[in-house]
């Protein structure tokens, strides 16, 4: 390829000697400057290996002094070796953490929403209540089994003189692991129920039969309920009456005697069966439990068993006695 200036276009002094052409733009910014037109040198640039070529033999020549000898080169020793190895590795380390975070991720599982049903559901396994001037949270789920133990047996006389019925046969076991949690809450329940039952006098029916003695409530619970029992309702009650006392029953009591009042003492009163219950109180709301009917029949059948044995025996007595009295005719 060759480049050549035009010399009949250009005068001795170097002048550009070539008519002048009409404008074809607008000049705005004054007359510009003329640009020279230089010659570039001659270049082959053909394949084969001729003269000139890049490929000829004359450019493909490597000096005498490049001569490179491999055993005169340093090469790195042990020490290098590790510490290009370990910035080698920290290296890696750094794309991986790029590329984890390049990755697209796991999207966490969003929080529930807490909806106005399981709120009210909520709100119910919890109650608060005032005993003695004096907020108290009681734990409605761990009772839940046990709320049975104390219900309202109707009213009796003039008035509303109320009739409050205790099961011990729905106290919980005191081999459970949760037994002193559940009869906490399950005493606070018990005072708080009784506050709201109450309106003037009352009596307390205490349905002591079918309840072995696991689930007998030890003296520090009923010394505590006694406790905390407010003076309104220590006043108010007028009687407290045991069905089917036990040994067990009667020793308690017997213990409680040096804390409580000889006013409460005098209202306690022991009924042995359902029948004579029904001589001091209507029981047509009372609710008998099937575990106490039960015993009622057990004990029906122990007792008539008891009785006529007793009777067998009274005839047995007699009967020696009369036949030791009469004299014996000598043979």
């Amino acid at each position: 390829m060759d480049i050549s200036f035009d010399e009949d276009m250009l005068g001795p002094d170097g002048a550009d000697n070539r008519p002048a052409e009409p404008p074809n733009s607008l000049d705005l910014n004054g007359a510009h400057p003329q640009r020279k037109k230089l010659s570039a040198p001659e270049i082959n640039l053909s394949l084969d290996q001729s003269e000139g070529s890049i490929l000829s033999d004359d450019n493909l020549d490597t000096p005498d002094d490049l001569d490179i000898n491999v055993d005169d080169l340093d090469t790195p020793d042990e020490a290098d070796s590790l510490d290009f190895t370990g910035h080698g590795n920290e290296l890696e380390w750094e794309e991986e953490q790029a590329t984890k975070e390049d990755e697209p991720k796991e999207e966490a599982e969003p929080i529930p929403e807490y909806t106005a049903e399981e709120e009210r559901q909520d709100a119910r396994l919890w109650r608060t209540v005032v005993i003695g001037e004096q907020e108290h949270r009681i734990d409605m789920k761990s009772i839940e089994p046990y709320q049975k133990v104390i219900s309202h047996g109707g009213y009796y006389g003039d008035g509303l003189n109320a009739i409050i019925v205790f099961a011990a046969c729905f106290l919980p076991d005191s081999s459970q692991a949760d037994y002193h949690y559940v009869m906490e809450n399950l005493f606070l329940f018990v005072i708080s129920t009784l506050e709201l039952m109450v309106a003037e006098d009352y009596m307390i029916v205490y349905l002591n039969g079918a309840t072995p003695r696991r689930k007998m409530p030890g003296l520090g619970w009923i010394k505590k309920c006694y406790q905390m029992i407010d003076r309104r309702l220590r006043k108010n009650l007028k009687s407290f009456i045991i069905v089917h006392p036990s040994w067990f029953i009667r020793t308690i009591l017997a213990i409680t005697r040096p804390f409580i009042s000889s006013k409460f003492s005098s209202k306690i009163k022991y009924v042995n069966s359902l029948a004579e219950l029904g001589e001091l109180i209507p029981m047509e709301y009372v609710h008998i439990p099937e575990s106490i009917i039960k015993y009622e029949d057990e004990s029906s059948i122990k007792r008539y068993t008891c009785m006529r044995l007793d009777e067998e025996l009274k005839e047995a007595a007699e009967f020696n006695k009369v036949d030791k009295n009469v004299p014996q005719s000598k043979s």
